[in-house]
């Protein structure tokens, strides 16, 4: 996984068989104040405007077309929505009053499809495999619900490419989250604190896929790279994680 920067937008990209990966990074865009700078998040307060354009800014810089990537409407859940040609309407470039689907994955088997699901703190995790591509957002109700099991067994994940989420160091849970994870045996929790990364890089092992590549940088240890909803609250900005095919394997 390395950083790759245009036009003031910096990112991580991570090439897996037949496929690319990329978590945008908060710097590039045309936000202010809490959402400085390329927020792709509607739903949190920034203004429409320049939430669109950041969209396009990104897509531009990753030289996509804007109306073939697809995103949903997140809400912490295990559903994954399949994919076999851009959504319209185009919810990520011109999004209108119909809220895409409620769902917190996708997969899909076309080439130059591209999969976005939003994150500050969660894990947002790639992955590829004989059946195509799936891009996952990992909160922790989505993860202890099952949705790397299904995303994995969607495109029989082979590989994997985890972006950067909250640490250990500053994931502080309460016993409802700590007996979700138990089951997952040692390192996954410290204390009080759960691992995330350890957490989904464990459920990617129980779903067969062979091979992971796991950054290690906090959201929250890292105001001047991604947002950070434990660290600024609700109205955080929010950036991505994409994948899309390449090629055929």
């Amino acid at each position: 996984m390395e950083w790759r920067e245009q036009d003031g937008l910096r990112w991580l990209q991570a090439e897996l068989p037949g496929a690319r990966a990329v978590f945008s990074s908060r710097l590039g865009g045309v936000s202010e104040r809490q959402h400085e700078a390329l927020n792709l998040g509607l739903l949190t307060g920034d203004d429409r405007g320049f939430v669109v354009e950041n969209r396009h800014r990104l897509a531009q810089a990753l030289e996509l077309d804007p109306a073939r990537v697809v995103i949903g409407r997140q809400v912490h859940g295990a559903e994954l929505a399949s994919h076999v040609e851009p959504q319209e309407p185009a919810h990520f470039a011109t999004p209108g009053e119909a809220p895409p689907p409620a769902v917190d994955g996708h997969s899909t088997a076309e080439v130059d499809l591209a999969l976005l699901v939003l994150v500050a703190d969660c894990v947002p995790i790639a992955l590829s495999g004989p059946g195509g591509v799936a891009m996952l957002h990992g909160g922790w109700r989505g993860l202890a619900a099952g949705i790397v099991g299904k995303g994995a067994a969607a495109v029989e994940a082979t590989h994997a490419a985890v972006g950067p989420a909250i640490g250990p160091c500053c994931f502080e849970v309460g016993e409802e989250v700590l007996a979700a994870f138990a089951p997952l045996g040692p390192g996954v929790s410290r204390g009080s604190h759960i691992d995330l990364r350890a957490a989904t890089s464990a459920l990617l092992e129980r779903a067969g896929v062979e091979q992971l590549e796991v950054s290690d940088l906090c959201t929250r240890c890292n105001p001047d790279l991604f947002f950070s909803h434990r660290g600024q609250g609700a109205d955080s900005g929010r950036h991505a994680g994409m994948i899309w095919r390449t090629a055929e394997r």
